[in-house]
């Protein structure tokens, strides 16, 4: 048997150089991972470096693991796309490929379009609810791409109910947000707007990630109907669409 096939043959014991062969490194770089433990291996009595062909063949598959896995997104130049630790609300698992793909959608402080303008209109008709918004959320903000029967433009994130839809595949609904404790101090609902009943339908690109919601809201409390609530995804999918085409 040769020097580099030693001890079992289920599980044969390597020399540095025929680990390196395997590996498709450098003898050099062998001995570093040796060295520092990321390819477990022992001393013999006369002071060489021997391992387990069964490590080498784990640390192949850790390699061709991570070569597999998709790049993580690149860093946004701009603030306002990169993630920040979350205070008082959830933030989706993808949070920092979301909000790549709301910046990449370009629609962030952009005109308004009668498309989307249509879309919340069609939605307090269906529901019968006072106010509807299409929602994008940003790591600072929820800015409205469309609104009707609200006065303000944007909100804080961390005001956002939409940052609770957005988690979820379902929609959300809040019948009363006086007495949820996520939102009875929440200032949509102590102060002049007034917000008691929400209703928010996740609004997803193509990879699957939650630009924002088409949402309704009532200053009193209420709950949608069935068939109210299928309209109102009816919409959101029209505007998903709308919002994947910028994408």
């Amino acid at each position: 048997m040769s020097s580099s096939l030693q001890a079992g043959a289920d599980d044969p014991v390597l020399t540095t150089a025929a680990a390196a062969r395997l590996l498709g490194v450098a003898v050099s770089t062998t001995q570093l991972w040796l060295e520092s433990g990321a390819l477990p291996s022992w001393k013999t009595p006369g002071g060489h470096r021997r391992v387990r062909l069964s490590a080498v063949m784990q640390l192949l598959a850790a390699k061709a693991d991570r070569a597999a896995a998709p790049p993580p997104p690149p860093a946004p130049a701009d603030p306002e796309f990169k993630p920040v630790p979350a205070h008082g609300y959830p933030q989706p698992l993808d949070e920092r490929a979301r909000l790549a793909a709301v910046e990449a959608t370009g629609l962030v402080d952009s005109a308004p379009e009668p498309v989307f303008d249509r879309l919340t209109w069609l939605a307090t008709q269906v529901t019968d609810c006072p106010m509807a918004l299409i929602t994008l959320l940003t790591s600072r903000r929820q800015w409205f791409k469309s609104r009707i029967g609200v006065d303000l433009t944007e909100t804080p994130r961390d005001w956002a109910f939409c940052s609770h839809a957005i988690v979820r595949e379902a929609p959300l609904m809040v019948q009363d947000a006086e007495r949820d404790a996520r939102f009875a101090a929440n200032p949509l609902v102590t102060g002049p707007v007034q917000v008691r009943f929400y209703a928010g339908v996740p609004l997803r690109d193509a990879n699957g990630h939650a630009l924002g919601t088409l949402c309704v809201l009532d200053r009193e409390p209420r709950r949608l109907r069935g068939r109210e609530i299928e309209a109102l995804q009816e919409l959101a999918a029209i505007a998903t669409e709308e919002l994947r085409r910028r994408t």
